[in-house]
């Protein structure tokens, strides 16, 4: 489970163990491993740290024998996923032509609008679709993910740019342009610009969460779409049959497809990827066909000048159209969001080679058809089918719709882990259904969520021109603030020329500022959908976003350090008590409020007390003896542990299994420290025996579990934010994994932080 920080053990969140070592920066941690050597801290500009004089114990970098970038995959290996990409990313996509038409609001189209409407989206796919997404936004990955949300994050590690946040991301990243840590002088106006202006800091979150929230409800309406539009083919040949008999049976078809999440995209993907294969095969065929049959020559359209003639005669309704024709290009952002899915080879090799080509011969073929019977565009694919074809195709349409589903579905999924681990959203229960593959992950919650929503658009707002109209929204906003990002990054990462960004921005800001424009017009009749599910995530994630940040300025403000902990230790009436006790934590350079708030209140220390991280990391799995470090601060009976997990590990040890693992941990690094330190060998004997004896007096695993105390002081929108951050965080899910620890061995210990 993937999950959020908070105060003390709770806090132990795993988004917050993403840090380590910058090797760019001043201060360089190494630690090597407790099997051959002992802990220390290295800084540039101090002396080399002892164990027992270190002040805190500072998490090593990540594992080197599991963190290394793997190989590049086999041609073989890139084929076959380039091949299950079609089951996964580009079902919106492939399956477009079934609603395009249908949603545009013609009337009486002549022959020289439907050539400008189809020199219009074959502009659209070449510009967005191959050179946007597929040669520019692919390259822009964080770690391997796509999205948004990623290339905010993708920001965030490599400027000072984040807004104060409850995960001060500081890791590594697999970067091409790596500039973190510049001096000014190497820095764009631009990036300093950011730097010291909190309310442009504060607008690209904003922005980054709309565009998160946008994909979302793109995740909603796509399958909603999809799947209406295929069945519709059912009331061409069998017009007695009702458009809620339609819509019933979209209902359930959807319901279906949902329920098959649980099993993973590597299975979804395999099963789904031969209808994939067969409708992008058999789609272009048919194009070619019609095309043959109805209008031979219609490639001339692909001269932009057919475009500037459509505005020309059509004016504002030409601009109107364009709310529809944008569609052409939807699920092309979740080509870029379920990058972590797959790898960047396999998914530019699969829209190159299949889906481009697959598209240009579909729409040319529907063209030439409705250039011939200008009246059957609102329903402009199945009247173009040949009648003898007419049922197998409906047959793989309708299957290819329900894939098509599958590829915002994935995304949604993919952009949710990500505010989760970024502390954004949260937490909701994300499993990995890959052992070797850390961006194919499943939430049932968002699973279900998203389940009920897509059956209701259907339900209530049945009729397909409506959800286009919504769709067409989505679209193009995820679109324009993707541009805008990749812009930032750019100028700020790449260090890209001045004026290909300007080529760029100026494309693709003005071709999509167009199309916004167009869809916004749409807001009253359906497009006001998105905008009402967009404003309840942000204000959801804006939410919670808050609440962290307050939580961890109370933490940095009221953190406890080994001089105050000796403090606490030294007062009268405070007691070391028998026993073993490890106290969860996620304060990196200090220690949690907790600890002073319970030592105050029991009155007692155990006199082995280990405090605990759990780190999350980006690998599959973590070498059983790189797992568990250990390191002893510098009071007696202190130390400091991190358990490193990757996304493939199993947490419910057992808490007999996570004491045995950590004395063993402990006993190998306190006999090499005696060797690297010259210490008495009697000196470590004797704390192998406290620690024993301790472990026999009992074992008690202690976690906090925090809450604002919200005073008169506090104004109206800090009542009501963090109110509302308070109800999320008590029916979100626990940040600590379970670890197996049995019910009597826990104890939880509650503070209330002062807002």
């Amino acid at each position: 489970m993937v999950g959020g920080g908070g105060g003390g053990g709770e806090q132990a969140g795993i988004g917050q163990e993403l840090r380590a070592a910058d090797p760019a920066a001043n201060k360089r941690e190494f630690v090597v491993n407790v099997e051959s050597s002992c802990s220390f801290s290295l800084n540039s500009d101090s002396h080399l740290l002892t164990p027992r004089n270190s002040a805190f114990f500072v998490p090593p970098p990540p594992p080197t024998t599991t963190t290394t970038q793997p190989k590049e995959r086999g041609r073989w290996e890139t084929v076959v996923l380039a091949y299950k990409t079609l089951g996964v990313v580009f079902g919106g996509l492939v399956t477009s032509p079934l609603y395009v038409y249908p949603s545009m609001p013609l009337k009486s189209p002549s022959e020289q609008d439907y050539l400008g409407i189809y020199s219009i989206m074959f502009w659209t796919l070449t510009l967005i679709g191959v050179v946007k997404y597929t040669s520019i936004a692919l390259k822009a990955d964080d770690q391997g993910e796509g999205g948004t949300f990623a290339l905010y994050s993708l920001l965030c590690r490599n400027m000072n740019i984040g807004v104060l946040s409850s995960k001060q991301v500081q890791t590594n990243s697999s970067f091409s342009h790596p500039v973190l840590h510049e001096g000014t002088e190497n820095k764009s106006r631009l990036e300093i610009f950011f730097e010291r202006s909190i309310v442009a800091r504060r607008a690209l979150l904003f922005i980054a969460m709309l565009g998160t929230c946008m994909l979302i409800g793109d995740g909603m309406l796509t399958p909603a779409i999809s799947v209406l539009s295929a069945m519709e083919g059912i009331r061409a040949p069998f017009p007695s049959v009702s458009k809620s008999s339609v819509e019933a049976l979209s209902a359930v078809v959807l319901v279906v497809l949902f329920l098959l999440q649980k099993f993973g995209t590597s299975r979804v993907s395999f099963m789904f990827s031969p209808i994939m294969g067969a409708w992008t095969l058999c789609t272009p065929l048919v194009g070619i066909y019609s095309i043959i049959q109805h209008y031979p020559s219609i490639f001339k359209a692909l001269s932009p000048h057919y475009i500037f003639h459509f505005f020309w005669r059509n004016g504002k309704e030409g601009w109107l159209l364009l709310g529809g024709t944008v569609l052409c290009i939807t699920g092309s952002e979740a080509l870029f969001a379920d990058l972590g899915h797959f790898n960047r080879s396999s998914i530019q090799i699969a829209f190159l080679l299949t889906i481009y080509p697959s598209l240009v011969l579909t729409y040319a073929g529907q063209t030439a058809y409705l250039i011939k019977n200008p009246n059957d565009h609102d329903d402009g694919f199945y009247k173009f089918i040949p009648t003898t074809i007419y049922w197998p195709i409906f047959i793989i349409a309708t299957l290819a719709a329900v894939v098509a589903s599958q590829s915002l579905i994935s995304a949604t999924f993919s952009v949710i882990k990500q505010s989760v681990i970024l502390d954004y959203f949260p937490r909701v229960k994300v499993v990995h259904t890959s052992s070797n593959k850390e961006g194919e992950v499943y939430s049932p919650e968002v699973n279900y969520i998203l389940m009920i929503l897509c059956v209701a658009v259907i339900l209530i707002f049945g009729d397909g021109k409506d959800i286009g109209n919504a769709f067409g929204v989505v679209v193009s906003l995820v679109m324009l603030i993707t541009t805008i990002l990749l812009t930032l990054v750019m100028i700020m990462i790449w260090r890209t020329p001045p004026w290909l960004v300007a080529i760029y921005l100026f494309t693709f800001f003005t071709m999509e500022g167009v199309y916004s424009s167009a869809v916004l017009s749409k807001i009253p009749e359906g497009g006001w959908i998105p905008f009402a599910i967009s404003f309840i995530l942000a204000f959801i994630m804006f939410g919670w976003f808050y609440g962290r940040q307050k939580k961890i300025e109370y933490e940095l403000t009221h953190k406890i350090d080994l001089g105050r902990l000796g403090l606490l230790l030294s007062e009268p009436g405070i007691q070391r008590v028998p026993g073993l006790c490890f106290f969860y934590s996620n304060i990196q350079d200090g220690l949690t409020p907790i600890l002073g708030h319970y030592i105050k209140n029991m009155k007692s220390l155990h006199k082995v007390t280990i405090f605990t991280t759990l780190r999350y990391l980006l690998v599959p799995k973590v070498a059983a003896h790189e797992r568990i470090v250990v390191n002893k601060l510098g009071l007696e009976g202190i130390y400091g542990c991190v358990i490193q997990y990757g996304y493939a590990d199993s947490l419910n040890l057992g808490g007999d299994d996570i004491v045995s693992q950590v004395t063993d941990s402990l006993q190998g690094y306190l006999q090499n420290c005696s060797r690297c330190l010259t210490s008495e060998h009697h000196e470590v004997q004797e704390e192998i025996s406290a620690f024993e004896e301790a472990k026999l007096a009992g074992v008690v695993h202690i976690r906090g579990k925090t809450r604002f105390y919200i005073g008169k002081n506090c104004s109206w929108f800090e009542r009501s934010m963090l109110a509302f951050y308070e109800f999320m965080h008590s029916n979100c899910r626990s940040a600590l994994p379970a670890l197996g620890v049995p019910p009597p061995h826990r104890i939880e210990v509650g503070m209330l932080y002062e807002a």
